[in-house]
Order: C-alpha cells, then structure tokens, then sequence
C-alpha cells in the first residue's frame, strides 16, 4: 500500500514559494556583486572580498572556474603589450612601458627567480 504524504496548504505553499524566490534573488545578486568584482582591478576586488565573510563565495559557486575566465584577458602570442607603468626600485619616479619603448626594445619576462 503506498503511502500518500497530505499535499500543503495554499498558503504554506505560497509562503515557500515567496522564501525561495527571496533566496534565489539573494544568491544572483552575491553572485553578481562577486562577478562584477573579479572583473575590476586588484585593489577593487581585494576590498570587495575583504568584506565578505571567509569561505562563503568559495561554497556557494564554482568560485576557481570563475576567477579563471574572469581573469583571463584577451592578449594572445604577437600582440602589443599593454601601456602600464611602475615604480623603480629606489622609488624615486614611474617608468612607463611606452616611453622605455619610444627608444629601445622592451623585452618582458614575467616569472618567478627564486
């Protein structure tokens, strides 16, 4: 004999589907918000996170796989670098990509030596 469970009431059903419709509003907004900030700057994202609680956008999303095409960029092999600009070592002023450029090849080596 199967066993039948009693169907909820309207109302109980129309309270669940309200409850649901909050959360999944809430989850595309985070989800929104935490997109949105991988896509900005580093200094913009890092005060984004800063203020969301540990773990949480790591559990509720497939947060590496996202960061991963978020962060991606567009340049491919052959392609003109980027203007960007950084500050010598002894601090003293800004070297800018395009100006070094301007006079002699630039050659950039992106790693680690240690």
């Amino acid at each position: 004999m199967p066993i039948s469970l009693p169907k909820p009431n309207p109302r109980v059903r129309k309270i669940l589907a309200r409850v649901f419709v909050v959360v999944l509003v809430a989850y595309l907004a985070f989800a929104g918000l935490v997109l949105w900030a991988m896509r900005q700057p580093p200094e913009t994202f890092g005060r984004v996170m800063a203020k969301i609680p540990g773990p949480v956008p790591f559990l509720l999303f497939p947060f590496e796989t996202v960061w991963t095409r978020a962060r991606a960029g567009t340049l491919r092999v052959g392609d003109t670098a980027p203007d960007f600009s950084l500050m010598k070592l002894d601090k003293t002023a800004r070297v800018q990509l395009s100006e070094l450029n301007k006079t002699q090849p630039v050659v950039l080596v992106f790693g680690s030596y240690t």
